[in-house]
């Protein structure tokens, strides 16, 4: 047996290289131990969208955020329709008080408010609402297809 200590973050050439290797031992783990099925979202299906209605990844994708939204509040809380429409899913998820910036030893995306976007067979499943900042990264709230539930996608949001 031989146990290697390598650097994650930020990435080392060798993190980098037994990358592949790595997921799958992990994807593996899950499916066995933690009985998770075999399409539950991969890296690949997870996007990172800037709150910006500028953005055309936001654009793009804001009627079908904004329907799931309201889906999951009058699923999971309870929510009536008039509770949670496109204003108040607007003002509660995407006026930001955030402004955003790049700067130049900061991350790729920049920091600012987000929606990573969990997709699966082309529609949006999930979506984590947060804010990356120069020392954390902030979760401001998640939701999620309740048809999905099963995909365990706030417990997978939170460890990824």
């Amino acid at each position: 047996l031989k146990v290697r200590v390598v650097r994650s973050s930020p990435p080392s050439s060798q993190f980098k290289a037994t990358f592949q290797e790595s997921y799958q031992v992990y994807k593996r783990y899950q499916m066995v131990v933690h009985k998770d099925p075999p399409d539950k979202p991969t890296i690949s299906q997870v996007r990172l969208v800037p709150v910006s209605f500028e953005d055309p990844q936001f654009k793009s994708s804001f009627n079908q955020s904004a329907t799931l939204f309201a889906k999951y509040q009058m699923s999971v809380h309870k929510d009536t329709p008039s509770d949670c429409g496109e204003n108040e899913f607007t003002r509660f998820l995407c006026d930001s008080p955030l402004e955003a910036e790049h700067a130049p030893d900061g991350p790729e995306c920049g920091y600012g408010s987000f929606h990573q976007q969990y997709w699966l067979d082309g529609k949006i499943i999930a979506v984590g609402v947060i804010d990356i900042l120069p020392y954390c990264v902030s979760s401001v709230y998640l939701y999620y297809d309740p048809d999905f539930s099963f995909l365990s996608l706030g417990v997978y949001s939170a460890l990824r």
